[in-house]
């Protein structure tokens, strides 16, 4: 029998090496979970139809016309990005649409360069019409400080109208690509290709694989090799 030290090294050695099987294997079923979700979400948005007008919330993806005034003086800019090497702002409009419904629109980039004087986005007057692609509320990231410094905002949201027009007719944004008073489209969709997750599934087992095979080795090797001590130990007594 394995002596007290002996066997909490032989427990600890098992112990530790389940820990990383079981890290490895619940990442791995994580990553193959997002590869699902990834799935559906692509599908969703191909199927997400075009809506001219729309008088309901849109399918998240959904391609929609509006025509309608943007409500120039509470354009507001994302800031910090950068398209083509070009550093700027992204200019976010109000839009008042024909049925009365307020919609909050991703007009494209306009380019700054590093100073940080307030932006001046020409805006168009009267009657437009735009299209773009309907994206819902994003939770953002971590934010430092307060989100809005005077015209700028460091995280899209719908919050900083919320006092001078009240509540959006539908949680999300219009990213506009074509129409009046569209800038430089430059968003994308952020959605990593499912087959990406699925690679990473797979590493993190490959990674528990090979955590159980060291285990199962090392662990035979501290029993062999406390066996052949025992063994030594016996032989001595005996002689």
């Amino acid at each position: 029998m394995m002596k007290t030290s002996r066997q909490w090294h032989f427990y600890g050695w098992y112990l530790f090496w389940i820990m990383w099987v079981a890290l490895g294997t619940c990442l791995g079923l994580w990553q193959w979970e997002r590869a699902n979700d990834k799935r559906l979400s692509m599908a969703i948005r191909e199927a997400a139809p075009a809506l001219v007008q729309p008088t309901m919330q849109p399918a998240q993806g959904a391609q929609i016309t509006l025509r309608g005034e943007y409500l120039a003086e509470h354009t507001l800019y994302l800031d910090n990005r950068i398209v083509d090497g070009s550093v700027g702002v992204a200019a976010l409009t109000p839009l008042r649409d024909s049925y009365g419904q307020l919609w909050l629109v991703q007009r494209g980039f306009l380019a700054t360069g590093p100073h940080r004087k307030p932006p001046q986005a020409a805006t168009p007057s009267g009657t437009i019409e735009l299209t773009g692609e309907w994206q819902d509320v994003q939770a953002g990231g971590p934010l430092y400080g307060d989100n809005r410094e005077g015209v700028r905002l460091q995280q899209l949201s719908l919050e900083p109208w919320r006092a001078s027009l009240g509540v959006f007719s539908y949680p999300g944004w219009v990213h506009a690509s074509e129409g009046d008073g569209v800038l430089t489209p430059w968003w994308q969709p952020n959605v990593m290709p499912p087959s990406r997750h699925m690679g990473y599934a797979f590493q993190w087992w490959g990674l528990a694989l090979a955590a159980l095979v060291v285990m199962l080795v090392g662990g035979q090797r501290l029993r062999r090799d406390e066996t052949q001590e025992q063994s030594l130990r016996n032989k001595n007594k005996e002689g």
